[in-house]
């Protein structure tokens, strides 16, 4: 009689779990058996998402890996709603400009983009035959473009694609700062509240200043790498002292939104992968495309 009663239990308990969804692999590419990977590739319809931060400072209140942290959580919530796997924290990428600071960690410009061919290779070989990049470094902001273009440097069995910028809403919470909000200031801390508020030192952040010091006057069209430096020295612009969760869940929010559109997007894209081929053909024998 216990071992039916037992029995019944179980098979209650396995209905529940199952009727709630809990049945579905974890996301996380590191937490996976080998067997449950194969099942999440299945699941996932081979895509799968590389989160893009970096180690750097981040004013005197954030902590070093909040691009890391945050890209994170916002593409572990859009999975939640739109199945994929999800790459191990990745932070190999272009931060040159805050190597004076403590706690940054920037790799030689060769190792960046083979490191990311490698891996994105290697997810591909794997079964990730749509990867997405997800960024959350505004650094990278040129370096991940480059590296999908130049998958078109020869041939590959899968497609990249990249979440570069911000989505704008109409709407949200009103900023309370006025001025310049690039980096460790209002949004990014408010972000930064809701992702992991036990690592944000609000109490911190007036001890630095984020304003723009204007160091060096050349013409708006005129780019020299040491900008950032000569405008920013300490790393921290705008005022993160003014953040409110409220602004961080608006932030975050739009930004769920946009992977799970992405994600819903790439896996119905068939188009991609065919163009690529047949622009790797063409681009064998240029002189006979039509002109």
């Amino acid at each position: 009689m216990k071992t039916k009663l037992a029995l019944l239990f179980f098979s209650i308990l396995f209905a529940a779990v199952a009727a709630n969804g809990q049945t579905k692999p974890s996301p996380k590419w590191e937490e996976l058996t080998a067997s449950d990977f194969r099942d999440a590739i299945a699941l996932s319809k081979g895509v799968c998402i590389l989160p893009f931060g970096i180690l750097e400072k981040h004013g005197p209140h954030l902590p070093l890996g909040t691009d890391l942290l945050n890209v994170r959580y916002a593409t572990l919530h859009a999975v939640e709603k739109e199945y994929a796997v999800v790459f191990p924290e990745y932070y190999f990428g272009q931060i040159f400009e805050a190597k004076h600071e403590p706690g940054t960690v920037a790799y030689s410009r060769d190792l960046q983009l083979k490191l990311l061919q490698e891996t994105t290779d290697e997810m591909a070989r794997n079964g990730c035959k749509k990867v997405l990049i997800v960024n959350g470094h505004g650094g990278n902001e040129s370096l991940i473009p480059y590296f999908a273009q130049s998958q078109l440097d020869k041939p590959h069995d899968y497609v990249v694609y990249a979440i570069i910028g911000e989505r704008s809403r109409p709407g949200g919470p009103a900023k309370k700062s006025t001025g310049i909000d690039y980096h460790a200031g209002e949004n990014e801390t408010a972000n930064t509240m809701v992702s992991h508020p036990d690592l944000v030192h609000i109490d911190r952040a007036k001890q630095e200043s984020g304003a723009d010091q204007g160091r060096v006057k050349l013409p708006e069209e005129v780019y020299t790498g040491i900008w950032w430096y000569a405008r920013f020295p300490d790393h921290y612009s705008g005022d993160g002292s003014v953040a409110r969760t409220e602004l961080g869940q608006w932030n975050l929010d739009g930004w769920v939104g946009a992977i799970v559109d992405a994600l819903r997007a790439i896996k119905a894209d068939d188009t991609s992968l065919k163009l690529q081929n047949e622009f790797y053909e063409k681009s064998k024998h240029p002189l006979d495309t039509k002109q």
